[in-house]
């Protein structure tokens, strides 16, 4: 098992960095915004990113738990262009790949299990939504020639850390590896100048785990109409609630090897700690030791052997 060293001591540096990125964090959830739907640090995981923010040498700077959305794709080719006649700017408005910008927007999300409707299965939480009517069975046709696509999507836990020092970004990924989140990465290893340290930003991810699947589309008009029946919207539903789950058991795997990680290394039998190169020269040192022992021990019984017996030489006289 690899051995654990203690992690070098953060720089001037990137305490103030970090201290900003807290005050932020500190402030009230009403104030607080980020980038995410939410605009909050959601409930899910605020334990996990009060112990991350605890530890020396990292801070938090964005997260989801985890989320169930329906998201409706941006505007592109003709509507776009019939929307902004304006050159430069009619291109940077069209939606891209994945329907992103261009007015792409969730139309709903949530960050834990959605309740199965004991009535209406799925589709009573997704009335809200403005479905007019569904296009189940009418072929693919009456899609129309530029709808906006309606994706249903499930996105496992992401979570960015800026860490102190390279050991530090190892500590973290090697803790996300191990917990399942195997798409886990980091940026900035290299240090910025020689007056600087390195400073990378690690992003604890797990691809493998989300899936996505087309249920609908909007017309030009605005009109929004499933593609997929009600069944197929319950079984979505469902498999995003095993996905849920799953995504619970890993962020605890997670939360457990990365407090393992920063955990001060532990003394044994009142010895101070060491790393295993200092271990296998203590035990190669106590073994020759032990040898040497040994050796003495049989030079001393070969010597009482060859001596002559007194006593019996005094009798034969």
């Amino acid at each position: 098992m690899q051995q654990k060293r203690e992690l070098p001591a953060p720089t001037a540096v990137f305490c103030d960095k970090k201290a900003g990125i807290l005050r932020q964090l500190a402030l009230p959830e009403a104030e607080y915004s980020d980038a995410s739907p939410k605009g909050s640090v959601d409930a899910g995981i605020r334990h996990l990113i009060d112990e991350v923010n605890r530890a020396e040498g990292f801070v938090t700077t964005s997260s989801c738990a985890g989320r169930v959305s329906v998201f409706l794709e941006g505007r592109r080719g003709k509507t776009a262009a019939a929307l902004d006649k304006g050159g430069e700017r009619q291109r940077g408005q069209r939606a891209g790949v994945g329907g992103k910008g261009a007015g792409g927007t969730w139309l709903f999300v949530s960050h834990e299990p959605v309740p199965r409707d004991p009535q209406h299965g799925c589709v009573g939480w997704l009335d809200a939504l403005g479905f007019s009517e569904s296009a189940v069975g009418q072929g693919s046709s009456h899609v129309g020639e530029e709808p906006r696509l309606i994706h249903f999507k499930f996105e496992p836990m992401i979570l960015h850390v800026l860490t102190a020092s390279t050991a530090h970004a190892q500590a973290l990924l090697r803790a996300g590896l191990q917990a399942g989140f195997r798409e886990s990465g980091a940026v900035s290893l290299t240090p910025p100048n020689d007056a600087q340290p390195a400073t990378p930003m690690v992003a604890i991810r797990s691809l493998g785990l989300g899936f996505e699947s087309l249920v609908g589309y909007e017309t030009p008009d605005g009109q929004r109409r499933w593609l997929v029946s009600a069944d197929l919207l319950e079984t979505l539903r469902a498999v995003a609630d095993e996905r849920f789950a799953e995504n619970a058991r890993r962020i605890e795997r997670f939360r457990a090897a990365f407090l393992d990680a920063v955990r001060a290394p532990q003394t044994t039998a009142g010895r101070e700690w060491e790393d295993a190169e200092a271990r296998r020269e203590r035990k190669r040192a106590e073994g020759l030791t032990r040898q040497a022992a040994l050796a003495a021990d049989k030079t001393d019984e070969r010597a009482a052997d060859d001596a002559p017996d007194v006593e019996s030489a005094a009798e034969s006289d």
